[in-house]
């Protein structure tokens, strides 16, 4: 059996993508756009052999075993629609016997350099301590700033933005995200703002230079923390803003007026959010608010992580999702009165587009940068992610919750404020800064 005919009987009828082999045979059509599959040597069929699935995919894709000629999202997108042949228990043995046989799963073969060895020394020790944190970030994080640059464009934002209209560009969908958490948390200047996870000083910056507050970022990446001091001292806001390269479990200070915490959700773990909250609630003022925004499951039933597939051993290790009812309920039980809460699911599917497009455009760049492996790493994952929020398998979810005064004193207002009148609206008050 050639490996076309077994890619037939796999994947079945509806595949509207190309397939070709190193041993000569071909099968499927091309679509438009077109986009084609070619398995280039042995070693992606034993990948495949041994991690049936998306991971030995994955693994024979990093490696360059097996390549995706065309838009990745496309491809996943066509492939993942693809009508499931379940198999018989004989007809997978008649497969793996015409592909080589046992000796497929026998020798075994070593998973690219880029997955992580989870429980290895550098990833030991007890999931979400501080140690293992800042190792798990720094995999994800510290790969390359000029690397970040490519992808994230101009405004170095690695979360989620928020499109104000379907036309506007990356970078207006940026300052707009961020625009829309410092108006829920009600900034005012000489405010004094937490962001927790603060990436490369975005919001931190932004809330210092447009609404004139006193802001605090950390972050364990130490990549990011050098680049955000460095972006706050050319734009002369030394005196505003300050970005530690630190656990945010380290910060002492007390009072602050409002906290963020944009996409760090996920990298604390379930089993800590209780205690994540109750630790950013006592380092509010009262009435002040803390805004949360991250991604999240759907529902609020099944595994936080799936421990063996691509995102963990790829992307984020030690990454942990919640559904937006768990994250909700952490809240309420720990001291804050929810007040709002909005999916931005779209929102990140188009965002991450953006991206993809930024990738695309940057590749050779990108590849000489960080190498190949790294590269099809980020071209896999955020393809894949893009297809996940349009198809509702993953959310992104903010919160806005407000620690209480005393009396039960929210001081929030009578209806939502922070939203402007969308473009062209008639009425519906000021859409000025407070």
């Amino acid at each position: 059996m050639s490996l076309a005919e077994v890619f037939e009987r796999v994947a079945g009828p509806d595949a509207n993508v190309a397939f070709t082999a190193y041993d000569g045979s071909s099968a499927g059509h091309p679509g438009s756009p077109p986009v084609t599959i070619s398995v280039r040597s042995p070693v992606a069929v034993s990948y495949l052999a041994q991690a049936p699935g998306a991971l030995g995919l994955a693994r024979a894709y990093v490696a360059g075993h097996l390549d995706v000629d065309g838009d990745m999202y496309t491809a996943l997108s066509r492939l993942s629609g693809v009508q499931r042949i379940d198999l018989s228990p004989r007809e997978k043995l008649s497969i793996l016997s015409s592909l080589g046989g046992p000796s497929l799963l026998l020798r075994r073969v070593a998973p690219p350099p880029q997955e992580v060895r989870v429980n290895r020394s550098w990833l030991g020790g007890r999931r979400h301590s501080r140690r293992r944190d800042a190792t798990a970030i720094s995999h994800h994080y510290d790969v390359s700033n000029t690397f970040y640059e490519w992808v994230l464009g101009p405004s170095m934002a690695y979360t989620c933005a928020c499109y104000p209209r379907a036309d506007a560009t990356l970078e207006q969908a940026q300052e707009h995200k961020f625009d829309l958490v410092a108006r829920k948390l009600a900034l005012r200047p000489g405010m004094r703002l937490l962001d927790v996870g603060c990436g490369w000083g975005g919001m931190v910056m932004h809330a210092a230079s447009r609404y004139g507050v006193r802001a605090l970022g950390v972050t364990l990446s130490a990549q990011q923390a050098l680049l955000a001091q460095r972006a706050i001292k050319e734009a002369g806001l030394d005196q505003l803003a300050e970005v530690r390269h630190m656990d945010y479990r380290e910060v002492t200070e007390t009072g602050f007026d409002a906290v963020s915490s944009i996409g760090l959700t996920e990298h604390i773990g379930k089993a800590n959010l209780p205690g994540y909250f109750r630790f950013l609630r006592e380092r509010l003022r009262p009435g002040g608010r803390l805004l949360n925004h991250c991604i999240t499951r759907p529902d609020n039933r099944g595994k936080a992580s799936v421990r063996g597939g691509f995102i963990f051993r790829y992307v984020f290790p030690d990454g942990e999702l919640e559904g937006p009812g768990y994250i909700i309920s952490a809240m309420l039980d720990n001291g804050f009165e929810v007040r709002h809460e909005e999916n931005l699911r779209e929102h990140y599917a188009m965002t991450l587009a953006a991206w993809c497009a930024n990738l695309e455009r940057h590749w050779d760049e990108a590849v000489a940068e960080v190498g190949e492996g790294t590269a099809r790493v980020w071209r896999l994952y955020m393809a894949g992610s893009r297809l996940g929020f349009e198809r509702n398998d993953i959310q992104l979810h903010q919160v806005l919750g407000v620690r209480l005064a005393d009396g039960g004193a929210s001081g929030m207002p009578l209806r939502p404020d922070w939203e402007p009148p969308a473009p062209g609206a008639r009425g519906g008050g000021s859409s000025r800064r407070r």
